[in-house]
């Protein structure tokens, strides 16, 4: 009996060590811009979250796909289309342990060319729950809704939401599409109607009906301020919202569909007008978002846990037009797609501080404008 247990231990700290091991090594995706560089369209990597350390996997052919996203179960990845002539719409693949396929692109039909914007035009955020597909899109100023068969490929819009300028001077940029962490609405930022618009989310629709319903506008920011990403605590009491024009970062309360804002913090220190991307701490403890065009870095703020406010801590410089990061699942690499770089960069986090520190460790790839972390294998 003493050697069955002495044996069963054994076997145990086996499985223990293999299963801590795959955990170090996630999936990585990157998107990228095609036109005008040399890049394929979308990488797969392994990262190593202990050690930094990373390797190319594949790559899979795909025009502008500069977001991507993961199902819910890390089967399927879809990327927009980034154009705004005819080519805009999305794309799904099916994911392996080391490359991801394609399964089907959808392309979105374009208004008569006198007519602007197109429909679907510039395609730039892209989110699915496993059920549907929802991009935002840019130029067109407009939401596109895909379902999904039973293999989790796109099938063709179902939903098209247009957004009017609140003046006939402006224009509508959709930027953001985001679900509230309650399932039951989904939020889109409007940079050039400087609005946050609310909808009831409709999951269980059937066929014909639509998806997104009673559109409202739920929370409005200052004149040229430009909202663009919004992201949400851990315990979904809290969102926060990017300014790209002002810079600003937007602390909210939600409670059952509704934002009340309690303050807003610069974030962009060098004044220009190009702040991107913003994620929180995998702990909740730290926020962090991206600035472009000048002074490009990543700012660096402490989450007060009861009362959602933010106290700026730092700002970390970074390569040329930091568009898009992530934080890896265990909190230590922060890492980012330096667009004009050509390269992503891996910074370590001090998990107690929240700083950044960079590392040897860089990434080169042309033009890499989103990041996502898979399930490790």
């Amino acid at each position: 009996m003493k050697k069955l247990r002495t044996f069963l231990t054994i076997v145990f700290a086996l499985l223990t060590f293999i299963t801590f091991a795959q955990d170090k090594n996630l999936m990585m995706y990157v998107g990228t811009y095609t036109e005008g560089g040399n890049s394929k369209g979308i990488y797969t990597y392994h990262f190593n979250q202990e050690n930094g350390i990373f390797e190319l996997l594949s790559s899979a052919t795909a025009a502008n796909p500069s977001f991507v996203t993961l199902s819910p179960d890390g089967k399927h990845l879809y990327a927009v289309s980034e154009y705004n002539d005819g080519r805009q719409g999305a794309y799904s693949f099916d994911v392996s342990e080391d490359k991801v396929q394609l399964s089907n692109p959808i392309f979105l039909p374009t208004a008569p060319k006198e007519a602007l914007p197109r429909t679907g035009a510039d395609p730039c955020h892209i989110v699915s729950d496993g059920k549907y597909v929802i991009t935002a899109n840019y130029t067109g100023g407009d939401i596109s809704v895909f379902s999904l068969d039973a293999a989790g490929r796109l099938e063709p819009e179902v939903q098209n939401i247009a957004f009017e300028g609140k003046t006939p001077e402006r224009v509508a940029h959709i930027h953001c599409i985001i679900p509230t962490p309650d399932k039951k609405y989904i939020l889109a930022t409007d940079l050039g109607n400087d609005r946050v618009y609310r909808f009831c989310y409709n999951k269980k629709a059937r066929k014909n009906a639509e998806v997104l319903t009673s559109q409202r506008v739920a929370y409005e920011v200052s004149d040229g301020q430009g909202p663009r990403h919004l992201t949400f605590s851990k315990d979904g009491r809290f969102a926060y919202l990017i300014n790209e024009l002002g810079g600003e970062c937007v602390v909210l309360s939600y409670r059952k569909g509704k934002l009340k804002e309690i303050q807003r913090i610069m974030a962009d220190e060098g004044g220009g007008r190009g702040s991107a991307d913003i994620h929180i701490s995998p702990d909740g403890r730290f926020l962090y978002t991206s600035h472009r065009l000048k002074k490009d870095g990543i700012a660096i703020f402490a989450i007060d846990p009861k009362k959602g406010s933010l106290t700026k801590i730092g700002y970390q410089h970074t390569g040329i037009h930091p568009r898009n990061f992530a934080i890896t699942p265990n909190g230590k690499y922060l890492l980012v797609a330096c667009r004009d770089d050509n390269k992503i960069q891996v910074f370590e986090r001090n998990e107690a501080t929240g700083e950044l520190t960079e590392t040897p460790e860089e990434i080169e790839i042309d033009k890499p404008t989103c990041i996502v972390f898979g399930k490790s294998n």
